[in-house]
């Protein structure tokens, strides 16, 4: 008897592994509190995962494999991997133990170690994910001195023959960027978001709650976004092919007010739990695009390919390039703790309240919103990168460690240096006004850098760069912000680093 161990981030029906129904076999799935408890997750992050890896468990039971599921509950749980698998090892006197890789690190090594210590043969398989090798970001930008994302997207586009004609870019250029940075003001309206039909999710937050897990955010099952099953998830792929994607890319940076998913897929849980596969996604859309190409501009198409073939594989190439030294790094030497706000919504900077709130409602919120609203404070105010992984990894339903901290600590927070951006992510209030309505309800004013009433932003913008002005010395990027810095008068750039002190101090009165 051969036990297979399955992660809840390893849901992929179409795996080889379930090519043919084997007697000697059986798969082991597990709700333990080792997964539950490293980090405060949210509840519907925790019901979604669990949700998902028991609708996974019947579908493989249906096709008549055998599987051993062990429930948060279950009075025979050990609440960790390593014993809950000598238990199922031992129940069916297991002759061979097989896993697929895992995508984090910490369970990488905690698997190789358990391996380690068997007596029986051991194997691990590929998870049949990925588009890259963990090796081959690496491979390819060896002897670089800088790891640009577009020259690794450029080649995911080639080696997978994406948007080409004849060898070259569809449209004669490789990246519409430029094209995907309008401000949504109402119109084009936007459909309701796609709602799959998840049963039995108050008895599990139920379930959640009796076993004692601690959870972030609130719950409400009738709003509950998140697809528990392939089928599920395919159906949210088709509604954003048909319903959204022809004005995804116009306005995938824009943020409203009114709106927490605007014409976004929100697809990203169902790829990190592997429900659908990334090459899938990208054909769908392309195919969809080509049948209705009178109607959708190739930019909005091309921003969504970017962001699955280039930048998430290019984050997890990053990942397994830099971990385990990645996990703490901390270039900018950023010490600050993370204000009490971003686990409440309460703060009178209109942007921070309804990003943290959509956040804690359904814990989602889009790239913009978690790069340039709650990521873009947490870095002006000089939060320590701990701090910020933590929420980040714990509020997001579709945050795992391979994805959540190169965007984070990297991109987000350049606590890495710049080896994921060549410059921090930061901006005053221009920026969000420019890309929301944010600032025409707020408490403050965007335009103003002193005073009770001017934003908080423009101070510690201006403060971050006096701070952190001895690490972008040789920045050509940072070049122009730097010298706009040298022209603030010495009087009011001392008033301005007394107000960004106050608000870094007690960010909870702001």
């Amino acid at each position: 008897m051969k036990v297979r161990l399955l992660l809840g981030d390893q849901l992929y029906p179409l795996h080889p592994w379930f090519d043919q129904v084997d007697e000697q076999v059986v798969y082991v799935l597990m709700e333990v509190r080792q997964e539950t408890d490293y980090a405060p997750h949210h509840i519907q992050k925790v019901v979604a995962f669990f949700g998902a890896m028991r609708a996974f468990a019947q579908t493989l039971k249906s096709k008549g494999h055998r599987v051993e599921y062990i429930a948060i509950d279950d009075e025979n749980n050990r609440q960790s991997i390593p014993e809950n698998l000598d238990i199922v090892c031992q129940k069916y006197n297991a002759t061979a133990f097989g896993y697929q890789s895992p995508d984090e690190y910490r369970l990488d090594q905690q698997l190789a170690d358990y391996c380690a210590g068997l007596s029986i043969p051991t194997s691990v398989d590929d998870s049949h994910h990925f588009l890259t090798s963990r090796e081959e970001l690496a491979l390819f930008f060896a002897g670089k001195k800088q790891l640009v994302m577009e020259f690794f997207y450029r080649q995911m586009r080639r080696k997978f023959n994406l948007l080409l004609e004849a060898g070259q870019p569809e449209g004669g250029q490789w990246n519409f960027d430029k094209n995907n940075r309008k401000k949504w003001k109402g119109t084009p309206s936007i459909p309701l978001a796609y709602r799959p039909k998840a049963e039995q999710l108050a008895a599990l937050q139920d379930c959640i709650n009796t076993a004692g897990i601690k959870t972030i955010g609130r719950f409400d099952e009738y709003q509950f976004l998140y697809p528990l099953t392939r089928e599920e998830a395919l159906a949210q792929l088709d509604y954003f092919c048909e319903h959204l994607l022809v004005h995804f890319g116009d306005y995938q940076d824009a943020l409203h007010t009114d709106e927490t998913n605007l014409f976004h897929s929100r697809i990203s849980f169902a790829l990190n739990t592997k429900m659908i596969h990334p090459l899938e996604v990208v054909e769908t859309v392309i195919a969809y695009y080509r049948k209705n190409s009178a109607e959708i501009a190739l930019s909005q198409v091309e921003g969504f390919v970017r962001q699955i073939i280039g930048w998430r594989e290019y984050m997890r190439g990053i990942y397994w390039k830099e971990m385990p030294a990645y996990a703490q790094k901390n270039a900018l030497e950023n010490q600050h703790p993370l204000p009490d706000f971003y686990w409440t919504g309460k703060t009178k900077m209109n942007c921070l309240h309804h990003a943290i709130s959509n956040s804690l409602d359904h814990a989602y919120a889009h790239h913009i919103q978690r790069l340039m609203i709650t990521g873009n404070f947490a870095l002006l105010a000089q939060v320590h990168p701990d701090a910020v992984d933590q929420w980040y990894l714990g509020i997001y339903a579709d945050a795992i460690e391979w994805v959540q901290i190169t965007n984070t600590r990297g991109m987000s927070q350049w606590a890495d240096g710049g080896i994921v951006a060549t410059k921090p992510y930061v901006s005053a209030a221009a920026y969000i006004d420019k890309m929301s309505n944010y600032c025409g309800s707020c408490h403050y004013n965007k335009k103003e850098r002193l005073g009770e009433k001017a934003c908080p932003f423009n101070a510690l913008y201006w403060n971050f760069l006096d701070d952190k002005k001895q690490f972008f010395a040789k920045n050509n990027r940072m070049a122009m912000m730097l010298r706009l810095l040298e022209k603030i008068p010495a009087p009011e750039l001392v008033e301005i680093k007394a107000r960004a002190g106050e608000i870094m101090t007690s960010p909870d009165a702001f």
